[in-house]
């Protein structure tokens, strides 16, 4: 009987820890201070200037260089055409659980990225804007699906990214509201030319859907649309931890609030909070990480790897 070879696979990633990407920042300057980024950290997240000098900085100074190249060869296609048409932005898909952070990742890279010359203008959109609509959701039994990768108008979403890479002058993406838990119907965020377009969510790396008893939503797909894309990474165990932590400082800020959808947790005791948490987090958010976000994590150019104590611990960049 013939003995199984084992041929060890390459890694598609350079792996970097803190020292060694720390050293990448070259001379990047800081241009962020301590009240701006007290204000774009998330709710029990306490990202130090440490952080942002060690991990940020060296990203935002490889994301410059990025759209600087591509820049440089929308201008030679122009120059060879001979035609002058709208600015395309360079767009950025940010991957990763919910708590993980990303939506702190994608506001400090935002603020970062603004400072460089070349780049001033750069938005930022979450995909949370092109979910359904809860009575969307309702009527087809998912509303605690939400955030599933069924759950979202991907139609919208991907017509929405096509006209922003057309260059054309407004694009309008609906907006969501965490209180209410829903879209907010009339509202909505008008993209105008940026620079830079970061977009965040939980899904923006899936591949097409294409199993047996699925048919395929569509032959684009919404990575197609982005430049570059990062995962935010960490062990399931933590980010646990950290969502069930959430849960309980928002029951005096968020829940409290008597619009919010989650009212009811408002007076929950560290106990009870704990226990609901738990109990979301594997019925909805464990699973759907499980299933349909970490499984993406290898479709990332960037992947940044955080430990317990929120920091990140090593960068993957995928090789050219």
């Amino acid at each position: 009987m013939m003995e199984r070879m084992y041929i060890p696979m390459a890694s598609p990633y350079v792996t970097f820890n803190r020292e060694q990407w720390r050293a990448l920042r070259a001379s990047t300057p800081l241009t962020i201070s301590d009240e701006e980024l007290a204000c774009l950290q998330g709710v029990n997240e306490n990202v130090s200037m440490t952080e942002v000098a060690d991990i940020y900085l060296p990203l935002s100074r490889l994301l410059n260089l990025h759209v600087g190249a591509t820049q440089e060869l929308y201008q030679a296609t122009h120059t060879f055409l001979g035609n002058q048409d709208g600015k395309v932005p360079f767009i950025i898909g940010i991957a990763g659980s919910v708590a993980v952070g990303k939506s702190t990742t994608a506001r400090i890279l935002q603020t970062l990225l603004s400072r460089w010359p070349n780049h001033p203008k750069v938005d930022l959109v979450t995909t949370d804007g092109f979910l359904y609509p809860n009575r969307v959701l309702e009527e087809r039994g998912i509303m605690k699906r939400k955030g599933f990768p069924e759950s979202y108008d991907l139609r919208k979403f991907i017509r929405f990214l096509s006209d922003v890479k057309s260059g054309l002058p407004e694009v309008k993406a609906p907006v969501y509201s965490h209180l209410v838990y829903d879209i907010v119907s009339d509202e909505w965020q008008t993209v105008r030319q940026p620079d830079i377009l970061i977009v965040e969510g939980l899904n923006v790396l899936q591949p097409p859907r294409d199993t047996e008893n699925e048919q395929r939503i569509s032959e684009v797909i919404v990575s197609d649309f982005f430049d570059f894309t990062i995962y935010v990474h960490a062990d399931e165990k933590d980010i646990l931890q950290w969502y069930v932590e959430r849960f309980k400082l928002l029951r005096q800020t968020a829940f409290s609030n008597p619009s919010s959808y989650f009212r009811r947790y408002a007076s929950l005791s560290d106990a009870e909070a704990t226990e609901v948490a738990t109990g979301i987090w594997h019925e909805i958010n464990g699973a759907n990480l499980r299933h349909n976000i970490l499984p993406t994590r290898v479709r990332a150019q960037l992947i940044l790897d955080k430990g317990q104590d929120h920091m990140v611990q090593s960068v993957k960049l995928r090789k050219l």
